[in-house]
């Protein structure tokens, strides 16, 4: 039943709690998203745990530093076994390749499979007056491509950008370029803190290749029927 394209986000503090949701969800969901806040609290054992369990994990801790730290804070996060990692693309394109090099050389030294390497674009929870009060002259849309242009250019494997981006981002970068997408909200489902969203078919439609979605199914009644939900309408985008 579990598809891929749907990344199942563990927005939790404890690791008690990731426990409890990976249990219900059992086979139904096989890739989980590890961000700051459980991360910060319970490091990386919270990757270890999933890894056991046969899941892939998007550690998503956003780096954005000059090019060597970034570069170096991502070699050290490789060796935890995470699928995918992730930088600001705002760090420029020398933060951004300086990091892809780095990180495939240390694979290729290794020995083991080098983690995907993705750009957060513009954060999903920004909406055209924040984007207005940062004084920016193009519109998010714009920007977003822009920066999605200057991931592939830097040798990176994608980008996370909102559902609404998605099809211009498809257009300028083509095939193959990764669009992982937060901002997927069932229809009737709560925006909560999102902005720009879209429902899970009209994200891949528009070209996304995963989705991101946390409180739809963490905070349902009932989280793998929730779950089962979202993928069945996922399997009906061909």
């Amino acid at each position: 039943m579990a598809d891929n394209r749907l990344i199942v986000a563990l927005d939790f503090h404890k690791f008690d709690d990731v426990k409890a949701l990976v249990e219900k969800l059992g086979d139904s969901v096989s890739f989980y998203k590890v961000g700051m806040e459980l991360f910060y609290s319970e490091g990386a054992q919270t990757v270890a745990y999933l890894k056991e369990q046969g899941k892939h994990v998007f550690l998503d801790l956003k780096l954005h530093d000059i090019p060597n730290t970034a570069a170096e804070g991502l070699c050290s996060l490789m060796f935890q076994g995470a699928d995918i990692l992730n930088v600001h693309a705002s760090g420029g394109y020398t933060m951004m390749k300086t990091a892809a090099d780095r990180l495939h050389k240390l694979a290729e030294e290794q020995g083991v499979p080098c983690p995907k390497l993705i750009a957060v674009t513009i954060l999903t929870s920004i909406n055209e007056e924040d984007w207005a009060g940062l004084g920016m002259q193009c519109s998010i849309r714009e920007q977003v491509v822009r920066l999605a242009k200057l991931a592939k250019s830097a040798g990176l494997d994608g980008v996370v950008a909102s559902p609404k981006e998605a099809s211009a981002i498809r257009e300028a970068c083509g095939d193959g370029f990764m669009i992982v997408t937060p901002g997927v909200r069932p229809a009737g489902a709560s925006v909560d803190d999102q902005s720009r969203i879209a429902t899970p078919a009209a994200a891949l439609q528009n070209g996304s290749t995963h989705l991101v979605v946390g409180r739809p199914i963490r905070a349902a009644a009932n989280p793998k029927e929730a779950a089962e939900k979202i993928i069945a309408e996922m399997e009906s985008v061909k």
